[in-house]
């Protein structure tokens, strides 16, 4: 053992002369590292008892790339471990490998919320081809794709090391080390230093409301448990039960909490990722995610959430953090000062469920226009970029769900309603207030369902390529690409028509107002098009028509109604002044605004 400065860290912290090595293990009698280093040796080198359930020893000539394990001695038994900090493995079930770190350093900016448009990615399938998972590398090679369409924000679905090769991730065996399936931390680095290159950022999705539940070192680590739970890690009571096994973290412990921050952190730290996904904050902060028995609720787990997200705020001004909470809870996204979780955004479900069964509804008189005027205009905190709203995510697609495509026309994306409804969803996701976010595939009409053994079908760009231009239309708008639609950015918004007897809705966008600011929706729920309507509009003169989803430009198959820009004359309608007659076709919507003077 080299006798040296004891070193700050967890896990492997390589330095000129060797590695040093830091493990938890309370319950341990002694503990060793062995690896590649001493010919994994059966003893190893010993590690001293730090006095506060830590273990600690220098190794000289053990460097980065080298393989290891820790040997922890708990009364007859020796337990060969990965180290929970490992930051690469050779596999789930592998060695821990001393990880050289060369954190990604640029001076890319997180685009302002308002301006973000999120694309969730799922890296095993984005750009497969062939049998193989596909990697970051091939990932990047599709980056072109995503650029053209306009995202400038890429959301990955979780690559901590998982169990096996073929996952969504969110089952993490070892939450510091990257997916090596996926090209391990090298290729995360090099993914993020090609998007940032690309203009666009990356939001990294993570899993703490469970570990596992296979192939989890984690478990009972240091040989330690009670009531046959999972050890030091975990709640070792009625506490760790999960939906997804009985793994969940113990957030009263001390150094859980601090596994936990220092893995949040790390992502930003040494990935440079710009923000982070948290998957299902529900299960981290209530037991069984029964919000009606106080006694499910987990004040250590609100405390945690609270603790990271103050850190982020303060360290990495400007990167985001989004929970995943889905129960319409405004606390998720106040500051922490307020009693808050201080999550800069969350999933909204008062978006994404009404406007899915609005339209996947068979029968156009189950389609309510109320529920969509308060899909428009639900916001938490006075604020609607607090929100992320889609109509497609991993979720939504997938455990006895489709693609909106899929559930309009099972089998058919090309099928007429299904590209009209389809594409009417993602005018609203577009024109709505807040971060719009779309699911791989879903700009070229990705049909049935997610799995993550099928590529995406990449032919179906070709084939749907009209579609997707609409998509690029609609994103060109929502940014304000050409100086004519800024109010989408906007928080501002009014719903000044709602006829449940037509089955439209129009609304008022605005950011400060005025030409080329003021925006207006007019979108049609029924299949019937409306070739004489009248609206009412917030200003007077004349409306270009900036976008239409029916035409024939983007399908064949649309209709392509006769319609274009109108002229707003004094005429009260909707409360405004002033009024023009529209016309718009089936399932479909209108964007109008003024030029600057």
């Amino acid at each position: 053992m080299l006798k040296s400065a004891i070193l700050p860290g967890m896990g492997a912290i390589p330095h000129d002369a060797g590695t040093a090595f830091r493990v938890w293990a309370p319950h341990a009698e002694a503990v060793a590292v062995t690896g590649s280093f001493n010919d994994w040796s059966e003893e190893g080198e010993a590690l001293t008892s730090e006095d506060n359930g830590h273990w600690y020893g220098d190794v000289p000539g053990a460097k980065p790339g080298d393989a290891y394990r820790f040997l922890i001695r708990n009364g007859d038994e020796t337990l060969s471990r990965i180290d929970p900090y490992a930051r690469a493995v050779t596999s789930s079930v592998g060695d821990g490998l001393i990880f050289a770190s060369d954190p990604v350093v640029d001076d890319f900016q997180m685009p302002p919320w308002n301006r973000a448009v999120i694309y969730e990615m799922h890296i095993g399938t984005f750009a497969k081809e062939g049998e193989e998972t596909a990697t970051f590398e091939d990932a990047v090679s599709r980056l072109g794709h995503l650029r053209q369409l306009g995202v400038n924000v890429v959301q990955i679905m979780p690559a901590a090391e998982f169990a096996g090769d073929i996952s969504w991730g969110y089952n993490p065996a070892h939450i510091f080390a990257v997916e090596s399936a996926y090209g391990g931390p090298e290729g995360l680095r090099a993914f993020v230093r090609a998007a940032h290159a690309a203009g666009i950022a990356v939001i990294l999705d993570v899993v703490y409301n469970h570990f596992g539940p296979s192939d989890l070192d984690l478990w009972r680590f240091d040989g330690w448990s009670e009531n046959d739970k999972g050890g030091i890690y975990f709640y070792n009571d009625w506490r760790s039960e999960t939906p997804w096994g009985d793994t969940r973290p113990d957030y009263g412990r001390p150094e859980v909490r601090q596994f936990i921050r220092d893995n949040a952190l790390y992502w930003l730290e040494e990935y440079g990722i710009d923000g982070l996904r948290w998957d299902m904050t529900l299960y981290i902060r209530n037991v069984r995610g029964d919000e009606g028995d106080p006694g499910d609720s987990l004040g250590d787990g609100w405390s945690l959430v609270q603790w990271v997200n103050d850190e982020i705020q303060a360290r990495f001004p400007g990167r985001i953090t989004i929970a995943e909470d889905l129960r319409n809870r405004a606390e998720m996204t106040a500051g922490t000062g307020s009693g808050g979780c201080g999550f800069g955004a969350q999933w909204d479900s008062q978006f994404v469920h009404p406007v899915r069964e609005t339209l996947i509804a068979a029968e156009d008189a189950d389609r309510h226009m109320g529920t969509i005027a308060h899909a428009l205009t639900h916001h938490y905190n006075g604020d609607p970029f607090e929100r992320v709203i889609y109509t497609e995510s991993h979720d939504e697609v997938a455990n006895g769900r489709a693609r909106v495509v899929h559930e309009i026309a099972p089998g058919d994306p090309g099928q007429y309603a299904a590209q009209k409804r389809s594409t009417l969803g993602a005018a609203l996701v577009f024109t709505a207030p807040g971060i719009p976010m779309l699911f791989q595939g879903q700009e070229f009409l990705q049909g049935e369902w997610f799995q993550d053994t099928v590529p995406l079908d990449w032919d179906q760009s070709e084939d749907f390529r009209g579609i997707l231009r609409l998509y690029r239309d609609l994103i060109r708008l929502r940014l304000d690409r050409d100086g004519t639609t800024a109010g989408l950015s906007g928080r501002n918004v009014a719903v000044h028509r709602i006829d449940e007897a037509a089955k439209v809705v129009a609304f008022h966008r605005w950011a400060e107002g005025g030409a080329g600011d003021d925006v207006v929706v007019v979108a049609n729920f029924q299949h019937q098009p409306r070739e004489v309507y009248r609206i009412g509009f917030p200003k007077p003169g004349l409306w270009k028509l900036r976008l239409n989803t029916d035409w024939t430009g983007y399908s064949t198959d649309f209709t392509g109604l006769a319609t274009g820009d109108v002229e707003a004359v004094e005429q009260p309608c909707d409360g405004h002044p002033w009024s023009a007659e529209v016309a718009i076709a089936p399932w479909s919507a209108l964007i109008f605004s003024q030029d600057r003077g």
